[in-house]
């Protein structure tokens, strides 16, 4: 069985490289202390295959808040994104959706349709 977890980016901000890499960082941080602090049971068999993460593209923020609703009712890890606008986005803008770690299968349920980034 394998584990990992996605990340959808946003794709109509107009964010650059280094913005998407931190935003993509603060949500596998914040996913992977949740699954640390909460969920050992996915955690552990995640971490010590790697740390797998996937980056995926999400069209705007409706797409990410339906996939955010999506994948908390399917009782998976999220953690959404908000910009604190110290750079090159106003405060509060949502960039990035985090979902996991978890099972493979139980994450591609719900995001397997999307395109990588």
């Amino acid at each position: 069985m394998s584990y990992k977890m996605v990340i959808l980016v946003r794709k109509d901000l107009d964010m650059g490289k280094g913005k998407i890499a931190a935003q993509v960082a603060h949500a596998a941080v914040e996913c992977a202390l949740y699954a640390y602090r909460k969920k050992r049971e996915v955690f552990d068999p995640w971490y010590s295959e790697g740390q797998r993460k996937v980056v995926l593209k999400a069209s705007d923020e409706g797409e990410l808040l339906r996939y955010h609703a999506i994948a908390r009712a399917q009782g998976l890890i999220t953690a959404l994104i908000k910009d604190a606008g110290h750079t090159q986005l106003p405060p509060g803008t949502i960039t990035c959706l985090g979902i996991g770690p978890d099972r493979e299968d139980r994450i591609d349920e719900v995001t397997g349709g999307l395109p990588l980034l």
